[in-house]
């Protein structure tokens, strides 16, 4: 990650990150419906989705970082 935590591109980032997963829940939703899903194609799109989950996390846990007291 080369932006700095709470500066306005890494917000950016953060919501675009927000904005792909979302779009990936819905394609997978999509593709669940459908009784002639691909399956591996489904699973493709879920661990791309998990990662993205992943890194949306990290993302935020940097933002608000432990504070030892």
């Amino acid at each position: 990650m080369d932006e700095q935590a709470g500066t306005p591109e890494y917000e950016r980032r953060l919501a675009e990150l927000r904005a792909a997963h979302r779009a990936l829940d819905n394609q997978i939703n999509q593709l669940a419906r459908e009784s002639s899903a691909d399956q591996l194609e489904l699973q493709r799109l879920k661990k791309r989705k998990l990662a993205l989950k992943d890194r949306i996390a990290r993302m935020e846990s940097a933002r608000h970082p432990d504070i030892i007291a």
